[in-house]
């Protein structure tokens, strides 16, 4: 992923500015610091970037959604509206709040749709953790006025969309709280790191105190700062955020040649029958981290991977079969299986391990995705686009000339 292509001096800078503090950690010891402060500037970095009022580091991505959802107001015997096509965070996130998930169908753009989440409302419904797959984003005038209508909380998991927009807004803006990851699979990683934003001061101070154990950071003696409520230690240190400050500084970089790379295979493979694309509903704002490429069906999909694997093709997902990123081999979420009791069980009107999703089994079961490198040469993308087309057309039946 293009974040792990680009490390070089300037994340070797920010890195020996903390050690030659020896402060690590993210908040006090100002006199050591020397005025350095990491953590503060990847914040600030963020804000930049997408124009939120608060951003709020923390410690990895999924920390990140759990404490938008807390800092939201989401707690136990709330249910949450999910995508059952997202990596298992955003649905371990909701269940260790103690809220209570509930799948709803996704589309074409590969996220929830708002009639998805439409159909899924009850009585009990708090919230949606919209989740932005694969680098783009959802319809969100569609699903901002379900939202809006039925008065629910928008948490959103901005993870694999970090920098995307729609229609001006950057992901992880429309809603109460958004998060992004900064992991080693990311645009830009810290190895490990997550930021929540959010516009709203409220959440952004529940948020600051609820993942430092509830601290309320007033005052300059942290041993005697006030603790308004329960919290947890969700905390970066400030080598983390060395590296994703100086990596965060790169995306406009990487989404540049993101963008030149993805477009070329756009170009080459929309000439081959039985190719299509997932839907982005503001192109303008796509991050092309990922190219997302339907079949015509599931099984065509499979025979396309089955010539992948036999012609030396990598760097591709498809997610129908991935263990970590979509429901059908969730068997531990089917179960609820965990070393201790958790205090929801299945949503009163699902079966976490029967339940009928069939759009998104029929659009998850079509879908290839392959991750864009920012390093490629134009050679380089020519020729994976030429092996993706002979996959196809041998998958389909077709002389695999190009």
């Amino acid at each position: 992923m293009p974040g792990t292509e680009l490390f070089g001096s300037e994340e070797r800078k920010e890195i020996n500015d903390v050690l030659e503090t020896g402060i690590l950690f993210r908040y006090g010891h100002d006199q050591q610091r020397n005025g350095i402060w990491k953590t503060k500037e990847f914040e600030a970095e963020v804000r930049k970037i997408t124009g939120a009022k608060y951003a709020h580091a923390v410690s990895n991505g999924s920390a990140a959604i759990a404490a938008a959802l807390a800092a939201s107001g989401v707690g136990a015997g709330d249910e949450v509206i999910v995508p059952p096509f997202t990596f298992i965070a955003s649905v371990e996130a909701v269940l260790f709040v103690g809220a209570t998930p509930v799948f709803a169908e996704i589309d074409e753009t590969l996220d929830l749709s708002a009639e998805g989440i439409k159909a899924a409302i009850t009585p009990k419904t708090k919230a949606v953790c919209l989740v932005h797959m694969c680098g783009g984003m959802a319809d969100m005038d569609s699903i901002m006025a379900v939202v809006k209508e039925h008065n629910l909380i928008l948490v959103e998991d901005a993870g694999q969309a970090f920098a995307a927009s729609y229609k001006g807004t950057y992901t992880g803006l429309f809603g109460t709280a958004g998060s992004y990851s900064f992991d080693f699979f990311k645009i830009a990683t810290a190895g490990e790191g997550g930021i929540i934003v959010t516009n709203d001061e409220q959440v952004y101070k529940h948020a600051d105190t609820y993942t430092d154990h509830g601290h309320n950071h007033e005052g300059t003696n942290r041993g005697m700062e006030p603790h308004p409520i329960l919290g947890f230690n969700y905390r970066i240190s400030e080598l983390h955020a060395a590296v994703a400050l100086a990596q965060t500084r790169k995306v406009p970089q990487i989404m540049a040649a993101n963008r030149k790379n993805k477009a070329l295979l756009v170009e080459i493979l929309s000439q081959v029958e039985g190719v299509s694309f997932a839907t982005l509903p503001d192109p303008n704002g796509d991050s092309a981290t990922f190219l997302n490429m339907f079949l015509p069906d599931t099984a065509t999909a499979k025979r396309v991977v089955e010539e992948f694997n036999k012609n030396g093709v990598t760097g591709f997902n498809y997610w129908y079969t991935n263990m970590y990123h979509f429901i059908n081999q969730w068997d531990h979420l089917h179960q609820l299986r965990t070393v201790s009791k958790l205090p929801v069980q299945n949503a009163e009107h699902q079966d976490y391990g029967h339940l009928h999703l069939p759009k998104t089994q029929e659009v998850v079961g079509r879908l290839i995705s392959f991750g864009i490198r920012c390093t490629w040469t134009e050679d380089e993308v020519r020729t994976l686009a030429n092996n993706i087309a002979k996959a196809v057309k041998a998958a389909i039946g077709e002389p695999a000339t190009v």
